[in-house]
């Protein structure tokens, strides 16, 4: 068959041989809206010309007895070689009963999800560097407030203590001119959580095992803790080695054990103690370290000890424990007799307050502020109560007392321990000491079959408590009215 000539007319019901020449001559005739030049050699290949000259590629053919049609672009864009190569391409896939568009839309779903990794690739490189630069104060933060809620308050105090930059102005009395000291961990709260490894852990012990090993022991606990927290979070257990790098026995020998702490009053030394106690001038100091030794409580529990925790009718107690939250406790004779005797400054059965003396120009000072507040102007002198309401710990009176009284040493923990010691003179029942003082039980009995009422703790308590009056030489009789409560304006 003969090739047709470059000016011969195309008959458009045939297939042709596609050349360049051909598909310039190709043209719709005015009665149609298109014609199609069908390729001879690529069976579905077809160029439509409408009648406004547009000239398009397109291939089409059935797929499982369906009709498929694919646009390939325009002509001369789309080169005639070009066509073909994709018409092949779409024939190999129909022959074999591929739809080009599953392919073409599995292809999509790869793409994107190669696009999703790697943005999710490069997220977590950027997380990771993010990470790899917080700081150990930063990630004790994140820790302290979350976990806050399950601590009480002391242990949360120790967590902020240890880890304080330092460098503020003092509050201790005499210490005016003086900035508070860093705490143990202070030194590790900038390095990157990453470099905190075994051998910086070491190196921080063996430095401050030899400064203040008792607050740095203390710190270290916390610390081994704060990383093993780390060591169960997802974002923080990347930056640590597997193993905790605080548990080494290096560390544990740099700090040092806790001696055994054995400061407690003997029973002939609680005359030279109570004389000694009872003749500091300031009366509420006085009754809350002869609390200490009768009621052998914590030094917080008393400290923090409310008028609306102490029932004079039931002659009970309500005192914050820090094991349990809360215990009762009896109100014995002479203990009332020493609360009761006390002014109420505030909420507070120790409360704190100091009177300020006023020179006429602070007096008038004091009378514009008030009035400029719509308050009464003060009188002369004002009160003013502590920051926190109650007295602080009273360690430097109860120190010289001690002094004058012989006994140097004697902590007011050693109060408490003094309690517990003495009872054995009375051979009180371990259970009732250590219900009194807010020990956990020890024994499975004593835990869940023993039910000691408030009742049968005022006896045992009454009996120690005089016992430890007689010791010391205090005349007292228990069953006398106590003093009505005073209020001071």
């Amino acid at each position: 068959m003969a090739r047709p000539g470059k000016t011969a007319a195309i008959d458009y019901a045939v297939a042709n041989h596609l050349t360049h020449g051909l598909l310039e001559r190709a043209a719709c005739p005015q009665d149609t809206p298109f014609v199609l030049v069908r390729d001879a050699d690529k069976k579905g290949l077809r160029l439509r010309v409408t009648r406004a000259g547009g000239k398009h590629w397109q291939f089409e053919t059935r797929i499982k007895g369906k009709l498929f049609t694919r646009a390939l672009g325009e002509w001369p864009a789309v080169s005639i070689d070009q066509a073909k190569s994709e018409a092949h391409r779409l024939r190999g896939l129909t022959e074999k009963g591929i739809d080009p568009r599953e392919v073409e839309r599995q292809q999509q779903a790869d793409r994107a999800q190669a696009i999703a990794e790697q943005a999710a690739k490069e997220a977590q490189q950027a997380k990771q560097q993010v990470a790899e630069a917080l700081t150990v104060g930063e990630v004790w933060k994140d820790y302290v407030d979350q976990r806050r809620p399950s601590w009480g308050d002391l242990h949360y105090q120790d967590h902020l203590t240890k880890s304080d930059p330092g460098g503020r102005p003092s509050k201790r009395r005499g210490n005016s001119n003086k900035t508070t000291k860093p705490g143990p961990l202070a030194e590790l709260m900038p390095l990157p959580l990453k470099e905190l490894d075994q051998a910086r852990i070491e190196a921080w012990a063996a430095k401050e095992g030899k400064i203040r090993p008792t607050s740095a022991r203390l710190a270290w606990r916390l610390l081994t803790v704060f990383l093993t927290w780390c060591s169960e979070q997802a974002e923080y257990a990347a930056l640590l080695p597997a193993k905790n790098p605080a548990k080494t026995k290096k560390a544990r020998e740099a700090l040092g054990k806790a001696g055994i702490k054995k400061d407690v009053l003997q029973k002939g030394q609680l005359e030279a103690w109570f004389t000694a106690v009872r003749q500091i001038q300031n009366p509420t100091i006085s009754a809350c370290l002869q609390v200490l030794l009768l009621t052998g409580a914590r030094l917080n529990e008393v400290l923090t000890m409310r008028w609306e925790d102490v029932n004079t009718q039931w002659k009970g107690i309500s005192i914050n424990d820090k094991v349990e939250g809360s215990r009762e406790i009896p109100l014995t004779p002479y203990v009332e007799s020493l609360i009761t005797a006390l002014p109420r400054r505030n909420q507070y059965v120790f409360g704190s307050a100091r009177t300020l003396a006023m020179d006429d120009k602070n007096i008038a000072r004091r009378e514009r502020k008030s009035a400029a507040k719509g308050k009464a102007a003060p009188m002369g002198a004002i009160l003013e109560t502590s920051q926190t309401g109650f007295i602080s710990e009273p360690n430097t009176p109860h120190t010289r007392a001690c002094r004058a009284a012989g006994l140097e040493g004697l902590t007011l923990h050693g109060l408490r321990r003094s309690f517990k010691s003495l009872t054995e003179w009375l051979e009180v029942p371990v259970g009732v000491v250590a219900q009194i003082q807010g020990h956990k039980p020890s024994a499975t009995a004593e835990k869940h079959y023993t039910v000691r009422p408030l009742e049968l703790l005022a006896l045992h308590h009454g009996r120690i408590e005089a016992w430890i009056l007689e010791q010391a030489g205090i005349v007292y009789d228990a069953k006398a009215e106590p003093g009505g409560l005073r209020v001071v304006a």
